[in-house]
């Protein structure tokens, strides 16, 4: 790719991804109202751009499949009791956006009728051709599979044109930078790389769908007032991952 820079109107449908923690603030467990709030209008300031948005979010604030199993739980239990915290939040997304005045759809690959929307593909764009906000639930919908593999598939079958991911930090290190003073940050690093040098972008099936459909990945800090916005007007400091 010659042009490795997001331009205003760049991308016009995209897919956030964000971990249930960032839902907790500072608490340790968990939803946090005021976070949601903040991460939703955030969300809408990138929906009055025009750009049409579905969002997953991870559900570790509540309950985390593999520390489940790692405790003794049988894992496929566990995957899924870590698919039923990805719902409670997304319904918490999806109140803090409608108090923003944007339509949202949640959309759980579980069934659940009364709360959510199945997943039917073209319905679902359908939504997003609306203008509507989608919050995707329930992962994949299968154990095994974490909420990173859930947003790449999902972003594939809407046709988007890149992830955006939301982190506690402003891209992508080649160590831990809360830890090493030193770390370096990559303005540009490819899937392979990714893996190779296990950066922990993404967990190894996101990223080799991701790379097997040339589809971006576009790390940045989620705790940055504007930061997604920014982003997508060709601003801002960030880590994009492509092939």
């Amino acid at each position: 790719m010659s042009d490795l820079t997001p331009q205003a109107g760049k991308y016009s449908r995209v897919l956030l991804k964000i971990s249930g923690e960032a839902l907790m603030g500072d608490q340790g467990y968990g939803l946090h109202p005021p976070t949601v709030a903040r991460i939703a209008h955030e969300v809408k300031r990138v929906h009055d751009m025009g750009v049409e948005i579905c969002m997953v979010i991870g559900g570790g604030n509540i309950f985390r499949g593999l520390q489940g199993s790692a405790q003794g739980m049988e894992r496929a239990t566990a995957d899924y009791m870590g698919m039923l915290a990805t719902v409670m939040n997304a319904l918490a997304m999806q109140a803090a956006l409608e108090a923003e005045n944007i339509h949202t759809r949640v959309i759980s690959a579980i069934r659940m009728d009364e709360v959510a929307e199945p997943y039917i593909r073209r319905r679902a764009v359908r939504h997003l051709e609306k203008k509507r906000v989608i919050i995707f639930a329930a992962g994949t919908g299968n154990p095994y599979f974490t909420t990173d593999t859930a947003a790449t598939l999902r972003a594939n079958e809407m046709n988007c044109e890149a992830i955006f991911k939301g982190t506690k930090v402003d891209g992508v290190y080649d160590k831990d930078p809360k830890k090493h003073a030193d770390a370096k940050r990559y303005e540009n690093v490819t899937y392979d790389e990714v893996l190779q040098k296990h950066l922990g972008v993404m967990d190894a099936s996101a990223i080799a769908l991701a790379r097997d459909n040339d589809l971006p990945i576009i790390v940045f800090s989620l705790d940055e007032p504007g930061g997604f916005r920014g982003i997508l007007a060709g601003e801002g400091t960030y880590t994009r991952v492509h092939g």
